[in-house]
């Protein structure tokens, strides 16, 4: 059978019950589709394309079981086209051209376009996107891609400037519970030929650990259908220890080099910043959980502690190193309690950033203006023929002064910008307050 002896169609059953119940289930028409009402809800745009027959290369992003590849078959099914598809991790370039041959063929022959579907697009290196390019552009195929990696960074920018992206979001319980109901009702395709009993337990336990995947939720319904044996009345009763066995954690998603990555991180370092222990203490969980390396986690710990709360607690810094290397010392799983105290401390800390836009503030300044020489007071007197140079004369030494402060020149000439403003928060007030002090009465306090 060669790529195109399949012509999608609605109606085609084949060997379809020997199929998983997943694959069964599949929407056929873009009214059976059930989710992202935010792309294909009525009046959308995509919506509307599909309705008028005018799809153009698409690109569908998003986590695994929300209707990618479903969407790009109900699109075949309902436009003038021919469907194929590939697989981006076992396909190469020579399966590309393959496919480009025979859709010219098949559009000479039938003035049909041939939508070619490419599941994980984001595999393909940048040879294998580039092989796509001109037969896009000049219309040979409809390319669909499906990704669960953000596009922007793992497709050729040139491949994304002709195609769409239509991002597809995790399907809510409310989705999830159509589906499982849908399912139960259908006679040809689901169990509606069977009697089923869900316990309402049983029921949420499903739902919420889908982890809104519909293909995870129809897998699960299946394990537990197939596995439980009818009772007198055969009425297959799935309560929630069956429930429990068929899905048995929720799952975690989370791709240390995709964007579950870098959106987890930004909410935990943002709940610290917001003073908000709670929801650090979540986000560290979950990164946990994902199996994200402790000591990343604990490297933004210390960054925190010294971006975000500074000198409005001192501390803050020493506990994050010191959970840094309590972490080192212990491993995992107990590196989790001395992270789970920094974090903790490090939220209900007070915050500024002060001294963070301060050394940013002189770098620019530097960068800038150019390296300054050092005034000739505070130059090294210590070394060899350095007081025959002069180096060090005048320079006042605090010490010997009341409070150990004397007013003299620190800064380059010329500069007199003020890089730490400490703010009145925490500890940083009583720095504001001696800081006052010193430019009040340097003469003398």
């Amino acid at each position: 059978m060669d790529l195109f002896s399949f012509e999608y169609d609605n109606n085609n059953q084949g060997e379809q019950r020997l199929q998983p119940l997943a694959a069964r289930m599949r929407p056929k028409t873009i009214d059976q589709f059930v989710g992202q009402e935010q792309i294909v809800g009525k009046g959308k745009l995509l919506r509307r394309a599909i309705e008028a027959d005018q799809i153009s290369s698409l690109i569908f992003y998003g986590p695994p079981g929300t209707g990618k590849t479903t969407l790009a078959k109900v699109i075949a099914g309902a436009t003038q086209t021919f469907f194929t598809e590939l697989n981006a991790v076992t396909a190469g370039v020579a399966d590309i051209r393959k496919v480009i041959e025979q859709a010219k063929e098949t559009y000479l022959m039938s003035r049909r376009r041939t939508i070619l579907f490419i599941d994980e697009i984001h595999r393909f290196n940048k040879a294998q996107q580039d092989a796509l390019l001109p037969y896009v552009e000049e219309g040979t195929i409809i390319l669909i891609g499906a990704t669960t990696e953000n596009p922007y960074f793992e497709v050729n920018a040139a491949l994304l400037s002709r195609s769409q992206v239509f991002q597809l979001e995790l399907l809510s319980n409310e989705h999830l519970a159509i589906i499982l109901d849908a399912t139960l009702n259908d006679v040809q395709d689901g169990y509606g030929e069977l009697k089923i009993k869900i316990s309402e337990e049983a029921r949420e336990h499903l739902l919420q650990y889908s982890s809104g995947d519909a293909r995870r939720l129809l897998n699960a319904l299946e394990l537990a259908v197939t596995t439980t044996v009818p009772n007198a009345e055969q009425v297959i009763e799935i309560d929630l220890q069956v429930a429990m066995e068929s899905i048995q954690r929720r799952a975690v998603r989370y791709d240390k080099s995709g964007d579950a990555h870098y959106d987890t991180v930004s909410a935990f370092i943002k709940s610290i910043r917001g003073s908000d222990p709670d929801a650090a203490l979540f986000w560290l969980a979950q990164m946990i959980e994902a199996g994200e390396d402790p000591l990343f986690i604990a490297r933004r710990v210390v960054i925190a502690a010294s971006e975000d709360i500074g000198n409005a607690d001192p501390m803050a810094l020493s506990i994050a190193v010191s959970a840094f290397q309590a972490l080192q010392f212990l491993g995992m799983p107990e590196g989790r309690i001395p992270l789970a105290q920094a974090v903790t401390y490090c939220a209900s800390a007070p915050k500024s950033n002060a001294s963070y836009k301060g050394i940013n503030e002189a770098m620019s300044w530097v960068k800038n203006n150019g390296q300054q020489p050092v005034p000739n007071h505070l130059k090294d007197a210590h070394y060899k023929g350095a007081a025959k140079l002069g180096r060090g004369q005048g320079y006042l030494y605090p010490h010997h002064f009341p409070e150990n402060v004397v007013e003299q020149q620190y800064l380059p000439d010329g500069v007199s910008e003020q890089f730490y403003r400490p703010t009145e928060n925490g500890h940083e007030q009583k720095i504001s307050m001696y800081l006052k002090r010193v430019d009040t009465g340097k003469k003398g306090l």
